[in-house]
């Protein structure tokens, strides 16, 4: 079942001279977890704020074709009803903290409270939040006094605990450490656990390839490549769209180029140690 149904969207910012979306089609299944990959400029920022229905409504501009969530136009709902099936992640989580909690779990609260959640439930999704993210060292402490790395991950739970079944995530470890990305993704893969369906940006290419189901190239506004992250990453076009591939799958092109015979193309580390033993004979 698809979540969310794109068909022949072009965008246009206003004073722009050509669109910085042009004829996206594109479908995400419930649960699935979409990766938008490509250079700087290629519109991925943009496709997420189509998906949230900020454009045009919030940057204004000239849009034509079809987004739809859960079934519904998010170009007819108006933005707080789409808020509230799809949250946002940004890429920096000083944006995300609302600037008038004095504690992590003040700030955990706040979009409840705004929503009307009562009490006794707004306790109760914290602290369950709170647990599986891993930040209850965090609950008292101001969230303005966390690392950008402890930041990012509050800003994940805050999100979470709103409830919505689509999450966008918008570039969360391009300011982070590598302790700090694999906590943020051990989050992400807790939010795919728990069935949420995903939409995200980002620049590693290694944990794109070990957690995606669905990865997607923009290039200059358009999409130029789409599939699983196999069939993605090992095809050599991925390369001429100014795009990063995993290290893992380089270090396979590179073997297969000095003649070792690997079987196929892998984009994990394990994958790779598995092909070597097996063209190796050791397997």
């Amino acid at each position: 079942m698809d979540c969310i149904k794109i068909t022949d969207l072009s965008y246009r910012y206003p004073t722009a001279e050509e669109d910085a979306l042009k004829q996206i089609s594109l479908s995400v299944k419930k649960g699935e977890l979409c990766a938008i990959i490509g250079a700087n400029g290629s519109g991925k920022t943009t496709l997420c704020n189509a998906i949230r229905g900020f454009v045009p409504k919030f940057y204004k501009g000239d849009i034509s074709g079809n987004v739809l969530v859960n079934g519904k136009d998010v170009q007819k709902e108006d933005i707080g009803s789409t808020a509230l099936e799809v949250g946002f992640v940004f890429q920096n989580p000083f944006t995300q903290i609302s600037g008038i909690a004095d504690t992590v779990y003040e700030e955990l609260s706040f979009g409840l409270e705004n929503m009307g959640v009562a009490p006794v439930e707004i306790n109760r999704r914290i602290e369950e939040i709170m647990e599986l993210t891993k930040i209850n060292d965090f609950r008292d402490r101001n969230p303005y006094q966390l690392s950008g790395g402890q930041q990012q991950r509050v800003a994940l739970a805050a999100i979470l605990v709103m409830g919505q079944e689509v999450l966008i995530i918008d570039e969360p470890t391009s300011q982070l450490d590598p302790q700090s990305t694999d906590d943020v993704f051990e989050i992400i893969r807790l939010m795919k656990g728990m069935g949420k369906t995903i939409v995200l940006v980002e620049h590693k290419m290694e944990h794109i390839a070990e957690y995606a189901d669905h990865v997607v190239v923009l290039d200059k506004g358009r999409i130029v490549m789409e599939g699983m992250p196999k069939e993605v990453f090992a095809n050599p076009k991925c390369m001429e769209y100014h795009t990063r591939i995993p290290q893992s799958t380089r270090i396979a092109i590179d073997l297969i180029r000095e003649g070792v015979p690997l079987l196929d193309i892998p984009v994990t580390v394990d994958g790779v140690i598995d092909r070597i033993d097996k063209a190796m004979g050791t397997n």
